[in-house]
């Protein structure tokens, strides 16, 4: 019986209708289907090429005809090349022999069937295929889905930019932020990782068994075949590495994986971030009715959804650093560890997209409290010493940072009281000790509100 319940990966399982935007990049007929469009577009541009005598243009017809069979390829198509498979125990080659079979019909292919997969190695279609995958990959799934998280997280800055909050630096507390702020500050992190993945380019070779194009120069040694080469790759979105072994080296793809874990840490941060300020009650989680917090304990309403994308970063980026340092290393001009390796980009790619589909999810739920928020302010008059002691520094106070620690360090806390007391003995301008008496922990929040705004 075939059920996501007996799913081996939960990707498949439990959150396969998460993932399943995914297949149509990842999936095996996904490779296969960018492998017969690059074998395609490889034998069009060979025709199209005055230069190589070996093959005229193909009409019209023929032309659509042939891109049509990689625009419509199907899940029939990619069983058909299974079938091919057992035989030939090659993948790839089974590509070109359905290709063969798929257009035998056709008097113009079949004439040129021996130059479909003309003088390439198995790399060249596969380093090809491979970087649509995950160009595609990121740019129509995981970008969308980072997204969803970054206006959420402006959407908390705009709203909360001047609600006062106490931060907590080792824990403990420190000079008040706002909580608008602090939100923003993780919508640019994220929005500058975003920029970093999104930048990166594929890279992609076609030069045959070691890289210099020697099958070509020998059957046809009047082609410019780097020329071609470079203009068939950029043709197929990616950009031109002139120099490789059999393999394209995928140092892109390293980049991306990295770009990608960079990102990933970021979301692991703002996890465990809103996971305290909910423990803290300075977000409420909106409750669902049917929904239950424990098996035991009928109150609970845990913040499950960041503990279950930080989980998920977790796996993801365990995948993604082992892609980004293994695919990179390659023995000698080719050794096969990577093609095992690379079958396992959309692993990566899947538990990246559970994550961010719990993390915004939990974003959503979240309402700040702000009684419990200025509760804990209200209790925290020793943060104001950081500005007592600064505003005596400015006006030439001898032993200003000294004089508040003795005041405050260890003691639990002051008054208002207490403090305002020792601001009085102060010799400074009146406005200055104004100034200081003004100063609430809920209004020292420098310029945060228009940081937040602004960010």
């Amino acid at each position: 019986m075939s059920s996501a319940l007996t799913a081996l990966s939960p990707l498949d399982g439990r959150y396969a209708a998460k993932t399943r935007a995914l297949q149509d990049h990842f999936s095996e007929f996904a490779l296969m289907r960018e492998r017969v469009t690059v074998e395609v577009e490889w034998l069009l541009a060979l025709a199209e090429d005055p230069g190589f005598e070996a093959l005229g243009p193909f009409s019209p017809a023929t032309v659509q005809e042939l891109r049509a069979a990689a625009i419509g390829f199907s899940v029939g198509d990619a069983a058909r090349i299974k079938e091919i498979e057992a035989v030939t125990n090659h993948d790839v080659k089974a590509v070109e022999y359905w290709l063969r079979e798929r257009f035998a019909g056709n008097r113009e292919v079949a004439a040129a069937a021996e130059l479909i997969h003309f003088a390439c190695t198995s790399e060249d279609v596969n380093n090809l295929a491979h970087a649509r995958m995950v160009r595609g990959g990121i740019d129509r799934v995981l970008l969308p889905a980072i997204d969803r998280i970054g206006e959420r997280l402006r959407t908390l800055a705009r709203d909360h930019a001047g609600l006062a909050m106490l931060s907590r630096t080792h824990g403990q507390p420190a000079t008040p932020t706002t909580l608008g702020k602090e939100m923003a500050t993780f919508a640019h992190r994220l929005a500058r990782a975003r920029a970093r993945l999104a930048s990166v380019r594929m890279l992609g070779k076609a030069n045959g068994a070691t890289g210099n194009f020697n099958a070509h120069a020998a059957a046809a040694p009047s082609m410019d075949w780097p020329r071609f080469a470079r203009r068939f790759v950029e043709g197929l979105g990616a950009e031109y590495n002139p120099l490789t072994t059999q393999i394209e080296p995928h140092d892109a793809l390293a980049e991306a994986f990295d770009a990608i874990a960079r990102l990933n840490t970021i979301l692991v941060d703002l996890d465990r971030d809103l996971w305290g300020y909910i423990s803290l009650g300075y977000f409420r989680q909106k409750v669902k009715e049917q929904e239950v917090g424990s098996s035991t304990m009928p109150h609970k309403v845990n913040p499950i959804d960041f503990e279950n994308s930080e989980g998920n970063l977790g796996l993801a980026n365990a995948l993604l650093r082992h892609l980004a340092e293994k695919l990179p290393v390659s023995r000698w001009q080719r050794d096969l560890t990577d093609s095992t390796v690379l079958r396992n980009m959309g692993v990566a790619f899947g538990y990246c997209l559970v994550a961010y589909d719990s993390c915004v999810r939990g974003l959503e739920k979240l309402e700040a409290d702000p009684r419990r928020i200025a509760a804990d302010l209200a209790d925290c008059w020793d943060v104001l010493a950081e500005a007592v002691q600064t505003v005596m520094r400015a006006h030439g106070i001898p032993g200003s940072y000294e004089k508040l620690k003795e005041l405050t360090r260890g003691k639990g806390g002051i008054t208002r009281d207490e403090l305002h007391a020792f601001i009085r003995t102060l010799p400074l301008p009146p406005e200055a000790r104004e100034r200081l008496l003004a100063l609430t922990p809920a209004t020292y929040t420098g310029l945060a509100e228009r940081l937040a705004r602004e960010g």
